[in-house]
């Protein structure tokens, strides 16, 4: 359980960057790219897509596949998925705190108005 929760701990941190979401967002309208290609259509240098892909990479929701000199990276798609649960799962728990919390308040406004 604490290892899921790192991971989803290290993914959140990833994707909570808007930089790193606009480097994804570039990587899933070209497909594949280079960090050269992505720095040509972001206002970031090349060291800076480096540096985001690297984090990217770490979680897993980019991969890199030499072909010559170069390194083209993709979105690996079933980790975008699995983003995609993670955060699901963190809005359906936060709905249900908020019912619950909802709820308290109505039942109080209830009990208040039921004094007066």
């Amino acid at each position: 359980m604490a290892v899921a929760a790192a991971e989803d701990d290290a993914l959140w941190a990833a994707v909570a960057d808007p930089t790193r979401r606009r480097v994804l967002e570039a990587l899933l309208e070209q497909g594949e790219a280079t960090t050269t290609t992505l720095a040509q259509g972001l206002p970031i240098t090349r060291q800076a897509v480096a540096k985001h892909i690297v984090v990217l990479n770490r979680v897993g929701l980019v991969a890199g596949q030499r072909q010559g000199r170069e390194v083209r990276y993709a979105v690996q798609p079933e980790r975008l998925d699995d983003a995609a649960d993670s955060m699901a799962r963190v809005a359906a728990q936060w709905d249900r705190r908020l019912a619950r919390i909802k709820r308290l308040a109505e039942s109080l406004q209830a009990e208040t108005q039921v004094d007066s």
